[in-house]
């Protein structure tokens, strides 16, 4: 995973892209997290579906602050608001 960063740090799309797929398949909230503050909108899209999925209702809710109308959306939904 390190080398992976690295590449998508460098401006890899492929290794970016890899990186989230990976980060996905193992439930890395931690680096999707940061793939999505740096502006990857696929780690968000990942970000957001692992949060559904385990009810982290406080990740959508951060997501949705920071104005991700899907996070508010799931969030709504998961939430009955």
């Amino acid at each position: 995973m390190k080398e992976l960063r690295r590449l998508a740090e460098a401006g890899s799309s492929d290794a970016a892209d890899e990186l989230v797929q990976l980060a996905g398949e193992q439930g890395n909230l931690q680096e999707l997290r940061r793939l999505s503050d740096g502006g990857n909108a696929t780690a968000t899209d990942e970000l957001i579906q692992l949060a559904v999925e385990q009810d982290d209702l406080d990740e959508l809710r951060r997501l949705a602050d920071r104005g991700n109308t899907t996070a508010a959306e799931q969030l709504a939904e998961l939430s009955g608001e």
